[in-house]
C-alpha cells in the first residue's frame, strides 16, 4: 500500500498482517516450504523441464553416492538482486523520516530508510550505522529467492533432472511417527518413478526451520526405500554435515547423500545498476572510480578489528533467511590477502586485477580486508609514481641521514620495507638461540679460537627470487614471488658493545660462513616466506612485480597510468591509519639502540661472550622475473584464467589451491546492471515466518522493477621483458657481530641486560 500519512489502529493492524507475510519470504526465500494445513489439496504436477523452460538436454541424474562436481566444469550462473538498487546509498540526515515504511510509497529511498529506523530502534546493538545494515540486512534477502531459482534451474539443466518422473516444486507430507506430527514440504526436485528427493541449495547451508521436516522424512515408514540428496552451490558447511549424518543414522534403509555443484553466482543489479554506488578506488588510474561488484563487496564488507567483525557476523546471521545467504566476507582470512592478477591497461578501459586469500569454512574472520587490500593498492600506485631509484631503505648506524628517499618514506610501502629490515635482523639472530635444537647445533658448528665460539661481521639481506609469471589473456599472472636470504661476511667501523675475541682468517670466515648458510639462513628465510610478520612485506613485492608489467605496457603505448608512472608524486597513497605518523627516524632509534646495547642474552656452554649487532639496507629497484611456457602453464595452471574472470564478478573458489578463494575487480567498475535471459519464475510458497522481520528485502515494485529470473586462437608466447640484472637485487640488510669475554659464559646481550633478563 502507498499512503504518505499515517491512519490509526485498523490500518497498524493491516500492516502488521503483511509483515508478518513479509517475514516469510525474507525467512525462507526459495526454499522448498511449509504451506497451509497438513490437509490442504496438493498443486498439481509440473515437469522441471517444463517449469524452467529447458529443451534439448539429455536425460541425466545424480552421483550415486557423495561426490563433487568435477573441477574442469566449474562455472557461474548470473541472477538480479533488486535491492542492489539501493547499494551506496547514503545515510539520512537525523529526523528525515518515520520509522514506518508505509508512511512512504514504495521504491523510494524514504521508505528504504524507515525500515532502517525501525530496525535501529528494534535492534540498537546490531544495526546503528546505516551502511553496514543497508549491505548485511536490507539488500542480501532480496537476491535470495531469485538467485535460489536460478541455481534450481542451473542443476536441472545441468545434471539433466528432465523428463516426465521429474516433477519440480513437488509438495509431499512427511510425518514424524514419534511425535505424530505431520508436514507439508515442497521438494525442489522429485523423481515419482525412483522416488529421488533432491534439495538443491546455492550456498553450502541446510536451512534449519527445513530440519524438523526431513527428520521427519528419515522416520516416516511410508518414505522407506526413497533417496535423498542435497545438492550446494558452495562448499558443504561443517553444520550440515553433521545433519546429514543424523538424517543417515534416523534412515538405515534409505539413502542420503550430498552432491557440491560448484558454482559462482554472479549477483547483478537492476538494469542501470544504483546511482549511489561509489567503487572503492583499488588500484585505479586517475578518471576510473574503482570495483563496484565481485570480490570488492567482500572488501567493502570486511571490518577493520576482529570485535567488530565479530559483531557484524553475529548481527548477520540473526537476519531473517541468513540461512538462505552466500558466504560472507566472515569466510576470508584477509590477513592472507596477495595481488595474483592484473590485466593490460588499455587507454580508457577498466583494468581487472583479482586477488587471492585464505578461506576460513566457518566463516569466523573476515576483518582487516579493507586494509590490507588498500596497502596492496596503494603499494602498486607508488612503484608506479616513484621512479626506481628511490626503491631502498637502509639501516645503518654510520648513516642516521641516509635511512631512506624522502618521499619513499611517506609511503607505506616504504615503511614495510624498513620494518621487514629491522625484522629480518631480530628474527635472524633469534634464530640462533642456544636453548633451541638449531641454535645449539649453531654454536657448536662454529669454528673455535681458544675454545669460543668465532665468527666474522655479517651482512645479511632479502633478495627477491625471480618471480614465477605468465604474460596471458592481455594481463599477468604472478603465479609465486619468493624471496631469498642471503649472506656474506663484512666490517663495520661503528663498535658495538664489547670488545672482538677473535679475528677470523679466511680459512675460519669461510667455515663459519658455511655453517650460517646451511643452518640459519634457511630457517629465516623459511620464516620470510610463509610467517605471517613477513604478510605486508609479501604482498608489497607482488605489487612490485604488477607495477613493473605496467610499466612496460605503458612504455608501448599510452595507458590511463601514464600521468602517474616517474610523476614522484605519492600524495594520493600516503601513510595510513593506524600508522599515519609513523617517523622513520623514531625506527632508526630504536634499531640504533639495539646496535650498541644489544638484544638477545644468550648462554653457550663455553667460555666467553658473544655479542651481535646489527647493519644494513633495502633496495627493490629491480624486480626480477622468470616467465613460464605455455606449455607449464596449461599443465600447471589450466583452471586459472577461468578463475580469475570468475573473481571480477563474484568471490569464487580457486580451483588449484584447495581452500583458496579468488575476490577480484575492475578498475573502471565495469559489471553494471545487466538483462540475463529469463526464463519462468516458478511460485513457490513459503513457511509462514514468526514474527516481524527487522530488515525486509525491498519492495518488488521498487524502482528498477521485478528481477528477470535468469537461466542461467593463437597460444600467447607469454614473453615478458627481463626487468632485472643477472643478479637480482633486493631487501638489502647486514648484521655485523664482535665476541666480547663475559666471564665464564658466551652471553649475547640483550637491551634489557642491565636488568639481568634473558631472553627466552
Amino acid at each position: 500500500m502507498n499512503h504518505s500519512t499515517r491512519h490509526g489502529r485498523p490500518r497498524a493492524l493491516t500492516r502488521a498482517v503483511v509483515a508478518v507475510a513479509g517475514a516469510a519470504v525474507l525467512s525462507f526465500g526459495a526454499l522448498p516450504a511449509l504451506t497451509g494445513t497438513a490437509g490442504a489439496a496438493p498443486k498439481p504436477d509440473i515437469r522441471c523441464d517444463e517449469l524452467y523452460k529447458i529443451s534439448g538436454v539429455r536425460p541425466g541424474g545424480l552421483p550415486a553416492g557423495d561426490a563433487s562436481r568435477v573441477k574442469s566444469l566449474w562455472d557461474t550462473y548470473d541472477y538480479v538482486n533488486s535491492g542492489l538498487q539501493w547499494d551506496g546509498l547514503p545515510a539520512p540526515e537525523p529526523g528525515e523520516v518515520s520509522d514506518d515504511p508505509d508512511d512512504y510509497k514504495k521504491g523510494t529511498k524514504e521508505r528504504v530508510y524507515a525500515y532502517w529506523e525501525r530496525a535501529r530502534t528494534k535492534y540498537p546493538d546490531r544495526w546503528s550505522d546505516f551502511g553496514t545494515w543497508l549491505r548485511e540486512a536490507y539488500i542480501p534477502p532480496s537476491g535470495h529467492d531469485p538467485r535460489g531459482k536460478a541455481f534450481e534451474a542451473k542443476v536441472v539443466r545441468d545434471m539433466g533432472l528432465v523428463g516426465p518422473d521429474w516433477i519440480c516444486q513437488k509438495e509431499v507430507t512427511f510425518k514424524d511417527p514419534d511425535t505424530g506430527k505431520e508436514y507439508k514440504r515442497t521438494l525442489d526436485a522429485y523423481n515419482k518413478r525412483t522416488n529421488h528427493i533432491v534439495e538443491i541449495k546455492s550456498n553450502g547451508k541446510h536451512d534449519p526451520a527445513q530440519a524438523p521436516k526431513d527428520r521427519a522424512w528419515s522416520k516416516d515408514p511410508k518414505w522407506n526405500g526413497s533417496r535423498y540428496t542435497i545438492v550446494h552451490g558452495q562448499p558443504q558447511k561443517s553444520g550440515t554435515t553433521k545433519f546429514v549424518q543424523e538424517l543417515r543414522t534416523n534412515a538405515p534403509n534409505r539413502t542420503v547423500t550430498t552432491y557440491q555443484h560448484l558454482s559462482s553466482a554472479n549477483e547483478r543489479p537492476p538494469a542501470g545498476g544504483s546511482p549511489y554506488k561509489q567503487g572503492n578506488g583499488l588500484m585505479t588510474p586517475p578518471g576510473q572510480p574503482g570495483a563496484r561488484t565481485g570480490g570488492a563487496d567482500m572488501i567493502n564488507r570486511s571490518q577493520p578489528t576482529p570485535e567488530t567483525m565479530r559483531r557484524q557476523i553475529e548481527a548477520a546471521r540473526g537476519v531473517p533467511g541468513a540461512a538462505n545467504a552466500l558466504r560472507g566476507p566472515g569466510g576470508v582470512d584477509f590477513s592472507t590477502l596477495e595481488l595474483q592478477y592484473v590485466g593490460k591497461p588499455v587507454k580508457g578501459k577498466g583494468v581487472d586485477y583479482a586477488f587471492s586469500a585464505k578461506e576460513d569454512p566457518e566463516e569466523n574472520t573476515g576483518w582487516g580486508g579493507k586494509a590490507k587490500a588498500q596497502l596492496i593498492s596503494d603499494s602498486f600506485l607508488t612503484w608506479l609514481a616513484l621512479t626506481p631509484d628511490k626503491f631502498w631503505v637502509n639501516l645503518n648506524p654510520d648513516e642516521p641521514d641516509r635511512i631512506m628517499d624522502a618521499k619513499f618514506g611517506t609511503t607505506d610501502a616504504g615503511r614495510v620495507l624498513l620494518e621487514a629490515d629491522l625484522r629480518m635482523k631480530h628474527d635472524f639472530y633469534r634464530a640462533m638461540d642456544p636453548k633451541t635444537d638449531l641454535g645449539r647445533r649453531y654454536w657448536a658448528a662454529l669454528p673455535k679460537e681458544d675454545g669460543k665460539p668465532c665468527m666474522p661481521g655479517l651482512r645479511n639481506w632479502i633478495e627477491p627470487k625471480p618471480a614465477q609469471v605468465r604474460e596471458q589473456d592481455g594481463g599477468i599472472y604472478i603465479l609465486d614471488a619468493p624471496l631469498r636470504l642471503k649472506s656474506t661476511a663484512q666490517t663495520t667501523s661503528t663498535p658495538g658493545p664489547g670488545e672482538p675475541i677473535c679475528t677470523p682468517d679466511e680459512a675460519e670466515t669461510a667455515a663459519a660462513q658455511a655453517v650460517i648458510d646451511a643452518m640459519i639462513v634457511p630457517a629465516v628465510e623459511k620464516q620470510i616466506n610463509t610467517e605471517p610478520q613477513y604478510a605486508d612485506l609479501r604482498r608489497v613485492y607482488n605489487a612490485r612485480v604488477a607495477a613493473e608489467f605496467v610499466r612496460q605496457q605503458d612504455a608501448e603505448a599510452p595507458t590511463d597510468y601514464r600521468s602517474v608512472i616517474n610523476s614522484n608524486d605519492v600524495s594520493k597513497w600516503p601513510l595510513r591509519a593506524p600508522n599515519e605518523k609513523w617517523d622513520k627516524n623514531e625506527l632508526f632509534q630504536e634499531y640504533r639502540k639495539i646496535y650498541t646495547e644489544g638484544e638477545f642474552q644468550y648462554d653457550v656452554p663455553t667460555a666467553g661472550g658473544t655479542m651481535i649487532y646489527i647493519v644494513g639496507g633495502v633496495d627493490m629497484s629491480k624486480a626480477p622475473k622468470k616467465n613460464v611456457s605455455a606449455e607449464q602453464f596449461r599443465s600447471e595452471h589450466r583452471y586459472l584464467p577461468r578463475t580469475k574472470d570468475t573473481s571480477v564478478k563474484a568471490m569464487t573458489n580457486d580451483a588449484e589451491r584447495d581452500g583458496t578463494l579468488f575476490l577480484g575487480g575492475n578498475t573502471a567498475g565495469e559489471n553494471p546492471g545487466s538483462k540475463p535471459d529469463p526464463t519462468p519464475s516458478p511460485t513457490k510458497p513459503a513457511d509462514p515466518g514468526d514474527g516481524e522481520p527487522s530488515s525486509p528485502a525491498p519492495d518488488p515494485s521498487s524502482a528498477g522493477g521485478e528481477p528477470s529470473d535468469p537461466v542461467t586462437g593463437k597460444e600467447p608466447d607469454g614473453d615478458l621483458a627481463d626487468t632485472g640484472s643477472g643478479t637480482p637485487v633486493g631487501l638489502i640488510s647486514a648484521i655485523a657481530v664482535a665476541i666480547v669475554a663475559l666471564g665464564g659464559a658466551l652471553v649475547w646481550w640483550m637491551r634489557r641486560r642491565k636488568a639481568g633478563t634473558a631472553a627466552q
